[in-house]
């Protein structure tokens, strides 16, 4: 009979997510195929065809991460005060679509760099009103589910994007610009199923202006608030960009084409775990569950820097996967749970605003380790920050979640 009671609950909360919430997720799907096309071959592509050393490639990926966190924090605040998150999301994917054809233009690292920051621009943009807009829209028992399936489906187009380059990486003789012929094609179904197919709550735009970033309003953001921020970037510190999982896989010994492979992996299993640690994050202590993201990232880094074997780099990558799915939507919904609603869209800009100084400083040491000290260097010194984000997490006792 218990069993019964508990399919019967599990239904109805499926059921209660709304279905804007499941087109949130297949715009980022589409819009990660379509990154992920491109992204999945970036590395080898500047350094294999552009020259690039790992330092740049480094800088290069660190400085665009950042640019699409700190964008976070104005575009965040600007939702929260116009009272609507959808028209800026159509904003940041409507660029994101854009920039896709300069990759198959560049000539030199210079068009990376204009087309990876105005990427990254449109990314800040679309990213925090659309996690507002899923706070807003999913019932708040339902929260942690909400964010991981929106994750999942994220990460299911992080799969298809690289598949999609290994396909055509073989079938066209390796042919970089081709390949990123075709990314434009999801990038544009992303902006129009947006376009059509999510509609905003009221509640959200029937809410009175203000500013978010007054003082008055800025006292509202908690202490346990600016906990979630320092960890987050602590967080971010001990995890720097994927493209060195990339050129890792290089060093393996994998043909060129195969290497998108790699990510393939790791998003399997990002897409496979996101979901559920989403659901279990609403049931179990949100401390736990990052600790125990940090040491599987650890674990993860251990391996990458123990040997460039064909099982060692696989193992790594998987572990990599399932940090992901452990910490990327829990940070989110840690962030949802201690900020008021009305604030959400600045606090997951403050958030991501410290989160992007972080990811440009992690990807910048990364490359210079890479390229001074190789490849192991890069992951032990991951590993170590790692066990200092462990130490941080175990000094501080955040607030209760609330009910």
């Amino acid at each position: 009979m218990q069993n019964k009671t508990d399919l019967a609950s599990q239904t109805t909360a499926r059921a209660q997510l709304p279905a804007a919430i499941w087109m949130l997720g297949f715009v980022s799907l589409l819009m990660d195929v379509s990154s992920e096309m491109i992204h999945s071959l970036l590395p080898l592509f500047m350094v294999g065809s552009l020259g690039a050393s790992a330092f740049t490639v480094g800088l290069i990926e660190g400085a665009a991460e950042a640019t699409a966190l700190i964008v976070k924090v104005f575009s965040g605040v600007l939702s929260d005060y116009l009272g609507r998150r959808k028209g800026l999301a159509l904003l940041g994917y409507g660029l994101g679509a854009a920039t896709k054809p300069v990759f198959a233009l560049a000539s030199g690292v210079g068009w990376i760099v204009a087309a990876r920051l105005t990427d990254r621009v449109g990314k800040g943009i679309r990213g925090a009103p659309r996690d507002a807009l899923v706070a807003d829209l999913a019932p708040p028992a339902l929260r942690g589910a909400a964010f991981g399936l929106r994750q999942s489906l994220d990460s299911i187009g992080a799969v298809l994007g690289p598949l999609l380059a290994v396909g055509l990486m073989l079938l066209w003789a390796n042919d970089f610009r081709a390949v990123f012929w075709v990314a434009v094609i999801p990038g544009v179904m992303a902006v129009a199923l947006l376009a059509f197919g999510v509609h905003e709550p009221k509640a959200v735009a029937s809410e009175k202006r203000h500013n978010p970033i007054s003082r008055a309003n800025l006292r509202q953001l908690t202490p346990a608030y600016w906990w979630v921020v320092a960890i987050g970037g602590l967080f971010t510190l001990a995890r720097f960009s994927e493209a060195f999982l990339v050129l890792r896989a290089q060093q393996s010994g994998l043909s060129l084409a195969l290497i998108p492979l790699v990510m393939v992996a790791m998003n399997l299993v990002y897409a496979a775990s996101a979901y559920p640690f989403g659901k279990l994050a609403d049931r179990i202590s949100h401390k736990a569950l990052l600790g125990l993201g940090l040491l599987v990232l650890l674990a993860a880094d251990l391996l990458l820097a123990s040997s460039t074997q064909l099982a060692a780099l696989l193992g790594g990558v998987l572990l990599w996967g399932v940090h992901m799915g452990l910490t990327q939507g829990l940070l989110a919904t840690m962030v949802a749970d201690t900020a008021p609603a009305h604030l959400r869209g600045t606090a997951y800009g403050f958030f991501n605003l410290l989160s992007g100084v972080a990811m440009l400083l992690a990807s910048a040491l990364a490359g210079l380790l890479w390229d001074g000290w190789g490849a192991e260097a890069t992951f032990y010194a991951g590993a170590g920050l790692c066990l200092l984000t462990l130490l941080a997490l175990l000094l501080r006792r955040p607030a209760a979640k609330p009910a």
